[in-house]
């Protein structure tokens, strides 16, 4: 007889066991099996923008930005929209005011959403992808490459004036030059961020010196007791509200640039300290430079003499450096260049 007959309880029992420690390596197994994926997608390399940019570099970012060719142009607009010295100056620290309080909404924005990509970024994060879509189609066909455009031609311009005459450049000459400009920015950041910082880096210390040579310059002409306009104060002011508006366009358009350092959030080095360290330092110190220029241009000019000059900083030049008056337009081509070159670095982001 059979003896397995009389341990069938006994067997039926094992092979349960058998069953559920089966089930439970299945069961793992399984499990596993899900896992897996998860686990290996966050194995994989991400792509990341290196950080390169540092402080001193934010800084250059936002500064050799903004100072471009308004600083040299732009007091022209705001002196006939407010008709006085005083309020002229009062509309150059306000415009800087206003830039202060923006770049410190973006300083805000740029830590709490720690991406490149500055207002595109924020919009995708606050309205959705098709706003974000359509501020990017807007920018990269529209905003940039005409901001781009006009730049690099008034850097052509100036970089050309020292060679002709009273007539200027021909046009053919300037957008040839101007595309070349374009050209070599673009190379030069394509091929490296760091040599991109460093172009910014050292044409922002360039224009800084054109600006304290006005400054210089202008203190020089106070102390020997050359007053021009400024005693004037707020002689001719204009009331219309809607003429200074336009004022502060003006004024603005010098600014412009405040907001670029958050179009490379991702590539800033310790951007919570960086960041608003880069902002709080740039802008006071582009507002500071701004009016002290001003109070240069109003120590040797008339404001009948400002307003029939195109660019008051060549008229200011041939006044106190004479026969070195060069310098002035080669200093605005340098400004220019190196705003186009913050234009570009953070425009690609």
């Amino acid at each position: 007889m059979d003896n397995s007959a009389f341990q069938g309880p006994a067997a039926s029992e094992d092979d349960g066991v058998r069953n559920r420690q089966l089930g439970a390596t299945l069961s793992t197994s399984s499990s596993a099996d899900l896992v897996s994926p998860q686990k290996e997608k966050a194995n994989e390399k991400t792509v990341l923008l290196k950080r390169k940019v540092g402080l001193l570099s934010g800084i250059s970012l936002i500064a050799g930005t903004m100072i471009g060719s308004g600083i040299f142009i732009s007091p022209v607009g705001v002196l006939s929209s407010t008709g006085s010295v005083g309020l002229s100056l009062v509309v150059w620290a306000g415009c800087g005011i206003i830039a202060m309080l923006g770049s410190l909404s973006y300083c805000e924005l740029g830590t709490m959403i720690p991406r490149s990509g500055g207002e595109y970024a924020y919009v995708m994060d606050g309205l959705g992808g098709v706003f974000a879509y359509l501020y990017a189609w807007v920018s990269v066909f529209v905003i940039r490459p005409s901001s781009m455009a006009i730049i690099c031609l008034t850097f052509a311009e100036y970089a050309l004036d020292p060679f002709y005459d009273a007539c200027g450049p021909p046009e053919l000459t300037k957008k040839c030059l101007a595309v070349v400009a374009i050209l070599l920015i673009t190379a030069v950041n394509c091929y490296s961020v760091k040599l991109a910082t460093r172009v910014q880096v050292i044409f922002t210390v360039a224009k800084l010196l054109a600006l304290g040579v006005i400054i210089v310059g202008g203190i020089y002409i106070l102390i020997e007791g050359q007053t021009g306009d400024i005693d004037t104060e707020f002689k001719g002011t204009i009331s219309n509200p809607s003429v200074i508006a336009l004022a502060f366009y003006d004024g603005l358009w010098a600014y412009d640039g405040w907001n670029n350092l958050n179009l490379v959030t991702e590539e800033i080095k310790d951007p919570q300290k960086n960041l608003p360290r880069a902002i709080m330092i740039a802008i006071p110190l582009v507002t500071f430079c701004y009016i002290m220029v001003n109070i240069s241009y109003f120590a040797v000019m008339t404001k009948s003499e400002m307003l029939a000059t195109p660019a008051v900083g060549i008229l200011w030049a041939e006044r106190i450096l004479r026969g070195a008056f060069i310098i002035i337009p080669i200093s605005v081509a340098f400004s220019t260049f190196g705003a186009a070159n913050g234009t570009l670095f953070s425009g690609g982001r």
